[in-house]
């Protein structure tokens, strides 16, 4: 094409600004992945993503198989639900999530069987419409954390201009390894998924982007990419990333692979990126293979409370605490319980409520673990300013929080905090940095209304 412009690949990651050293404690890294047995019975709530929560599909009483869809919505912005286990719906309830919303469930008795529906199929894609289509029929949402529908990520706006695909592998959260053990087990569909994105959405490159405390995945994925004859023009390859917090997030992670920045309020979309989670484009492709939408999710179980740790599969809507049991149980009484890592994890107040799809870990801590240092007056030293990947002022955030004063909260530019918890590590103090963001956030909504 006249007047096309040739990228490069990076031989190194460009700098980034703040982040922490915190520790890694990738304690199942080396631990396979284990299947855990259907439970008796599945809770499924009917919002696992971010948007318009489904409505249920299906009434007590209906017999359902693997992957049927039990859950949907007619708005753009949301994904539908399917059941992860065969058997009989027993009844539509309710449940608190952990952010505190309650929303429908579907509760399921399994009949052991994890029958399949008959009428899954393989979806016929050719072009990026289909893809998109495909996407949303799956129920991917991002299996990184957040929980974007997949469909909404993928289809792109016409006055955008995609010329990079980032595959993120970065996993910079403590203790989590899911990830990890998605690229080494899984590492044929990580590269037929990044293929099949490349070509439907006509990218012209594309970089995975793997911290380098992960040696084993470099070495699995890169001979893949390199030998693959899909990719005679060499335009796959990896990239190894410094090992630092919080180098996965979709903002650093474009400024880490391309060196490009991305605005305020703006998406990586805008600068010609599209961010994946690598499990999430391992899943796309096993998808398009068997038809099979997204029923079931490998969890980290780890934590100094935990018998037991392992990276387990699990069907959706398991409770947390019959994964715990199979992973030994508890070694001793939890004192925190977390799910996701200790950076971005939301505490939990028990163990009763379900695995949902964008779980990525569950954390539980001894007292010893659990303890947080009683706050004290912030000392000026500026490393919260220092460390945060967003060039925010998070002292100055708490202060105007405290004021409820939302005109200073937007001028310091509280929207744009992505909650990384960088600051409060960093905090000498000990000071609730990242509770009082929130909270400022909340603010300005109110203030908005």
């Amino acid at each position: 094409m006249q007047g096309k412009v040739t990228l490069t690949f990076p031989k190194r990651p460009s700098r980034t600004h703040g982040g922490a050293g915190v520790p890694h404690r990738k304690n199942t890294a080396a631990m396979e992945s284990t299947v855990m047995p259907p439970p008796e019975q599945v809770v499924i709530p009917m919002q696992q993503h971010i948007g318009a929560p489904c409505k249920p599909t299906v009434k007590a009483g209906d017999l359902v198989g693997v992957g049927q869809v039990i859950g949907d919505s007619e708005q753009y912005v949301s994904a539908p639900i399917h059941a992860s286990v065969s058997g009989k719906v027993l009844k539509i309830t309710q449940v608190q999530l952990p952010t505190g919303n309650r929303v429908d469930a579907v509760v399921i008795a399994s009949d052991g069987e994890m029958r399949p529906y008959e009428k899954l199929c393989p979806p016929v894609v050719n072009n990026a419409k289909d893809l998109v289509r495909a996407a949303r029929e799956s129920g991917l949402v991002g299996l990184g954390g957040a929980g974007f529908p997949a469909h909404v990520k993928l289809n792109v706006p016409p006055e955008k201009r995609i010329d990079t695909l980032l595959i993120n592998v970065a996993e910079c959260e403590p203790y989590i390894t899911a990830d990890h053990r998605e690229a080494l087990e899984n590492s044929w569909a990580v590269l037929s998924g990044v293929y099949a994105v490349k070509e439907l959405l006509q990218i012209d490159r594309v970089l995975i982007a793997v911290e380098e405390n992960k040696p084993d995945v470099i070495e699995t994925l890169t001979k893949i990419a390199e030998s693959d004859t899909r990719d005679p023009e060499n335009h796959v390859r990896v990239l190894p990333l410094k090992a630092r917090y919080p180098q996965g997030a979709e903002k650093v992670l474009v400024q880490a692979c391309t060196g490009r920045k991305v605005p305020a309020g703006k998406l990586p979309a805008d600068v010609g990126c599209l961010v994946m989670n690598v499990t999430s484009v391992a899943f796309l492709a096993n998808y398009m293979k068997t038809g099979m939408p997204l029923v079931s999710k490998r969890l980290t179980i780890d934590g100094s409370a935990i018998a037991e740790p392992k990276n387990v599969i699990v069907p959706l809507g398991t409770s947390i605490h019959e994964v715990i049991e199979f992973c030994g149980g508890y070694r001793e009484e939890p004192k925190k319980l977390l799910m996701g890592g200790p950076m971005m994890g939301l505490a939990l107040a028990d163990d009763s409520l379900p695995v949902l799809k964008q779980n990525n870990a569950v954390l539980a801590f001894a007292g010893r673990d659990a303890c947080l240092p009683e706050p004290t007056a912030c000392i000026r030293c500026g490393r919260c300013v220092e460390s945060c990947p967003m060039h925010l002022m998070p002292t100055l955030l708490e202060t105007w929080t405290k004021r409820k004063n939302a005109e200073e909260l937007i001028k310091l530019g509280v929207m744009t905090c992505m909650e990384c918890g960088t600051c409060a590590f960093r905090c000498p103090a000990g000071r609730p940095l990242v509770q009082a963001i929130r909270m400022g956030k909340a603010i300005v909504k109110g203030a908005k209304k």
